[in-house]
């Protein structure tokens, strides 16, 4: 540092120095005195220090240079924002996702087909059983029933397979004469958007049951449909049939049963009864006639009491009801002309009437031999005709001679 420098800045160290010990004062009274004065001290260090800076900077920024750096003073602490993190050299491979949280869920197709385009669209249906003639592969369904066609009865939707979309449930008859065996099948569609087949939910049988009446889809995924065991025909109306509803769920492969009844009680319109009948042999009599007996006996086979039953003997005119075994008869078998009649009344499950009914031919009548027909049919309170279960054992043939 020059030597001239130097002269300057101890001079104004102790200009310095002998201002602040004028300044200094013992505490007391005089406080008030001193704060003055301190102030106006603060105006002169102020002053001074301009002045030393004008002098004394280049030795003070040369002072700098060469001295070590302070130590670092406490800071307030700054916000800190969390960074996003970065893999270092030294980390492991990051792990694979896996693809249920990468992959986006495939959407399930829309199963819903409505009547007009099930109408329209060739399908694939569940076989038929053995027999009818209705056809099953790209077969067109019909809405009018005709002969040998597919018949659309019915059409509902619902979540059936638990995917999150809904199918198209149809009822179908295959239409022969008056009836048809029916079954309820389940479409979808594939991801090109072509209507396919799930599976058949149920189908009618030659036993029981014989009619599929209609069917719904719940919220759960179940089908119910309402059955019957007989269907309505050949002289069955439809209210003698007894009527079910059944529940049917998807398992992954199939459908089976998981609510209703699972069979029929005996139908009290379904009567099954038999009759047997001995020839009649006629002898001549004293006074030119003949006469001559039938031992009838009628049976009740079936599982339910029939109320009444009606006898018909389908003899000659000539041959007129004679002697007491007609009085088994609710009716006047002799005004019945021919052939003649007999009603008989309750017959029970199990139990049997046995009639010996006589005959007799009028003098000069000329009654010949031949065959006839003996058969009894099941009535109801009413006295309407009930379909027989079994009508080939209702009617037997006998010879008159």
């Amino acid at each position: 540092m020059p030597e001239r420098e130097t002269s300057l800045l101890v001079e104004e160290f102790d200009r310095y120095r002998r201002t602040l010990l004028t300044e200094i004062v013992a505490p007391g009274p005089a406080a008030v005195r001193r704060t003055v004065r301190l102030r106006h001290r603060n105006r002169l260090i102020a002053a001074a220090t301009t002045a030393l800076a004008l002098l004394t900077g280049p030795a003070v920024g040369y002072a700098a240079l060469h001295e070590p750096a302070p130590r670092p003073g406490p800071v307030d602490p700054t916000p800190s924002v969390t960074p996003s993190p970065t893999p270092t050299g030294s980390a492991g491979p990051a792990p694979t996702p896996s693809a249920s949280s990468t992959s986006p869920t495939p959407t399930p197709p829309d199963g819903r087909i409505s009547r007009s385009q099930l109408l329209g669209t060739p399908v694939t249906l569940p076989a038929w059983r053995a027999g009818p003639g209705c056809p099953t592969t790209g077969a067109r369904l019909t809405g009018d029933g005709r002969e040998g066609t597919n018949h659309l009865l019915a059409v509902d939707h619902g979540d059936v397979d638990s995917d999150g979309a809904a199918e198209t449930v149809a009822l179908v008859r295959c239409a022969l004469g008056t009836g048809g065996p029916q079954q309820v099948v389940v479409f979808d569609r594939d991801a090109d958007g072509r209507v396919v087949t799930v599976g058949r939910v149920v189908a009618s049988t030659i036993d029981t049951p014989q009619w599929l009446i209609a069917m719904e889809v719940r919220d759960d995924g179940v089908v119910r449909v309402q059955v019957g065991d007989i269907h309505p025909g050949g002289g069955w109306p439809g209210d003698w049939s007894q009527r079910q509803w059944r529940g049917y769920r998807w398992d992954g492969d199939s459908f089976g049963q998981v609510s209703g009844p699972t069979a029929f009680g005996p139908n009290p319109h379904r009567a099954d009864i038999a009759v047997t009948a001995t020839d009649l042999v006629l002898a001549d009599g004293p006074d030119g006639s003949r006469t001559g007996s039938v031992t009838v006996v009628v049976r009740n086979t079936g599982d339910v009491p029939v109320p009444y039953v009606a006898l018909r003997l389908d003899l000659p005119a000539a041959l007129r009801p004679d002697g007491d075994g007609w009085a088994a008869c609710r009716n006047d078998p002799d005004t019945t002309g021919r052939p003649v009649t007999c009603d008989l009344g309750r017959l029970d499950v199990g139990k049997e009437r046995r009639l010996t009914l006589g005959f007799r031919a009028a003098a000069g009548a000329g009654v010949g031999a031949g065959t006839a027909e003996v058969d009894v049919r099941p009535m109801d309170e009413g006295f309407d005709f009930l379909p027989d279960v079994d009508p080939g054992n209702n009617t037997v043939r006998i010879d008159y001679r």
